[in-house]
């Protein structure tokens, strides 16, 4: 009898990681290429397309392909498309689902990098019993995927839920779609940098921090130093929570969820950031929220999630058999 696989590919602005996974969310071959470098999309499709043979080519068991899941920044659901995507090569609207009609011979699915780890929470993460529940994605930048009612929220045109784009200070930090104090410029991995190197600059105090290059500093690092007992790290720590607890406890209002679950790699860096977002949430939902919404970690935190969300994609239509547009 033939097991039966999804490929998960995650399409990030750096590299695209690709894999072969089971319904259970066992991932059985993997890889990761460089995204840019290409002179067309088709190009990169055509390398996707070889680099999924390659993998399958490495299994010694008989399988079966039910799909194809793809999680991408600014890609529309119901169109298939990626649209003006600020972190990747192709510029304007991408009709990327159409374009891998050629190259794929099974239902290919395609979202937002966010909503796809927001159905990873609940195919293999700890939201399989929820109907109610956000993820927020704390990586380069900040993304959500929202969950009422027990369905994804994708709004009119597929683009619901840019919470990393809501503006927190109008004279503030540009973030990547270049909104004056996007929240993302403040909350996500590349946003820690940045406050870290505010406190560097306007503190003569020692830090372990100061011998890095923005380039070459990472979570881990933070980390580490706010371990160490680093002041520097500490206080970026305790800004960048209160500043995301109290932007969660605004979200709380619009969709009550039962768990906001974080993900990525600011996540991974676990009380540091866990501590002060839950204070500064609960501090600030109003009485009738208080202590009724969890924070917690993803249940992918310690996983590959950025194939697992995409897989996912795969197996939850094959679950619930919904029409689609992005079908091939």
């Amino acid at each position: 009898m033939s097991k039966k696989l999804a490929a998960g590919v995650d399409i990030g602005g750096t590299l695209t990681k690709v894999g072969l996974v089971d319904e259970e969310g066992e991932l059985y071959a993997h890889l990761d290429f460089p995204t840019r470098g290409y002179t067309t999309v088709d190009n990169f499709i055509s390398v996707l397309a070889s680099k999924i043979q390659h993998l399958a080519k490495q299994l010694s068991f008989a399988f079966e392909m039910m799909g194809l899941g793809i999680g991408a920044p600014n890609a529309n659901y119901y169109r298939g498309t990626i649209e003006h995507a600020s972190n990747l090569e192709w510029k304007g609207i991408i009709p990327f689902v159409s374009k891998a009609k050629a190259h794929f011979n099974m239902p290919v699915y395609m979202t937002n990098d966010a909503n796809a780890a927001a159905i990873g929470e609940v195919v293999y993460g700890d939201a399989k019993m929820m109907r109610d529940f956000m993820v927020i994605t704390l990586g380069t930048g900040l993304g959500s995927g929202i969950y009422a009612n027990g369905e994804l929220i994708y709004g009119h045109d597929s683009m619901a839920g840019e919470l990393g784009h809501i503006s927190i200070d109008k004279k503030g930090r540009l973030d990547g779609l270049g909104i004056k104090g996007g929240l993302e410029a403040y909350v996500s991995s590349t946003g820690i940098k940045r406050t870290i190197f505010e406190l560097l600059s306007d503190s003569i105090s020692d830090s372990e921090l100061r011998n890095y290059s923005f380039n070459n500093l990472n979570g881990e690092v933070i980390t580490r130093a706010a371990e160490n007992g680093d002041k520097i790290a500490c206080a970026a720590f305790e800004m960048t929570g209160k500043i995301l607890g109290e932007q969660l406890a605004n979200f709380v209002a619009f969709s009550h969820p039962e768990a906001i679950f974080l993900l990525g790699g600011l996540a991974k860096s676990g009380k540091w950031i866990f501590e002060p977002t839950q204070r500064h949430l609960e501090e600030n939902l109003i009485p009738h929220y208080k202590g009724k919404v969890k924070l917690l970690p993803s249940g992918m935190i310690d996983k590959n999630a950025a194939i697992l969300g995409a897989a996912a994609l795969v197996w939850n239509k094959q679950k619930h058999k919904i029409f689609d547009n992005n079908q091939l």
